[in-house]
């Protein structure tokens, strides 16, 4: 097969070589040093398309955009099929962390999806970038937010393949919002199956995308029923904004079973509980829920809040007085 005039052939035992010990190099996290073997690799053999797909791949990692989209670009140009190439998949990734919407589109659509709308038509949100945002409305899934780190998994809106809103509140270890967007990869690390039968992917986070305004509180409520706690939860929602009993919806999961199948709640498809905190070593099968709901209620519950600083105290006055006797709120605390 001829590409450009020139034959090509399998990869050379020297290219085979440089890219191995560059993967072994971006697991060990050096990754200048596999970058000078992968750009080596590419210069052995510029007309292979997995030259430049690994070039991409390791600009993913280093989070250096334009570079990953010109790579992208390189190993698509060389492909031999027309769609499902996972090389589109990290051309749309870098497209959407630059706001380079005409070509995440092109991206997608390479890729097989079905992107809808007229891209060059009005959207309701406005882009940094040329043209608008892919708007897809995918549904729920789970972020792992922070996968290198102190792991979290939270529930989320799928704005388009590459870009998830945050529906749960955080814990303030993940320096994560309610509210913000974030930039995800696209193969799921783990599922979480609810008990009514839908199961929903986990995609660790890259970047964060888009800020939020909304600061965190941490509360502790006196909460005599779970019916008390539900009202706070549905009096920050009827707000605009969000209350979340960590007491119950945050488990402490190992990450083998993070990044496994694991149940999770019922779900409503906007907020799925329990959200999960990743440890290094196992909990046990106790471990996997804290204190929750049911004959074992304790009224005393952590709750997180998010909700600007003018109004957070008057939704708590509010949903005391809305019940006094079974109900009150101490040590507020804004913690991220």
């Amino acid at each position: 097969m001829r590409i450009f005039g020139k034959v090509r052939h399998r990869p050379s035992a020297s290219w085979r070589q440089a890219t191995d010990r560059a993967f072994t190099l971006i697991g060990d996290g050096r990754y200048e040093d596999a970058g000078a073997l992968l750009t080596r690799a590419a210069d052995l053999e510029p007309w292979l398309s997995e030259s430049w797909f690994n070039l991409a791949l390791l600009h993913k990692f280093r989070h250096d955009w334009e570079q990953a989209r010109a790579a992208g670009l390189r190993a698509v140009a060389l492909l031999d099929r027309e769609t499902g190439a996972p090389d589109w998949w990290n051309v749309g990734i870098a497209a959407t962390a630059l706001q380079d919407w005409p070509l995440a589109r092109r991206a997608w659509q390479a890729y097989g999806l079905k992107v809808p709308g007229d891209p060059h038509g009005s959207g309701t949100h406005p882009a940094k970038g040329s043209g608008e945002p892919v708007g897809m409305e995918l549904g729920s899934a789970a972020v792992r937010l922070s996968p290198e780190g102190e792991a979290e998994v939270v529930w989320g809106r799928r704005l388009d393949p590459a870009r998830m809103e945050v529906l749960s509140i955080p814990l303030p270890s993940s320096g994560r919002r309610w509210g913000e967007v974030v930039l995800h990869d696209g193969v799921p690390h783990g599922e979480r199956v609810t008990a009514a039968g839908p199961s929903y992917p986990v995609f660790d986070e890259i970047e964060l995308w888009a800020p939020s305004p909304v600061p965190t509180w941490v509360v502790l409520l006196e909460a005599a029923t779970e019916e008390d706690r539900d009202a706070l939860e549905q009096l920050a929602s009827d707000a605009g904004f969000a209350a979340e009993d960590w007491s119950s919806s945050v488990r402490l999961l190992c990450r083998t079973c993070s990044e496994s199948v694991m149940p999770s709640g019922e779900g409503d498809g906007e907020h799925l509980d329990p959200h999960d905190h990743s440890e290094p070593g196992h909990p046990g099968p106790l471990g996997h829920r804290t204190n929750g709901s049911g004959p074992l209620w304790v009224p005393e519950r952590e709750c997180g809040i998010a909700a600007p600083a003018g109004l957070v105290r008057g939704l708590l006055d509010g949903w005391v007085a809305d019940s006094p006797d079974t109900r009150e709120w101490r040590d507020l605390e804004e913690v991220c």
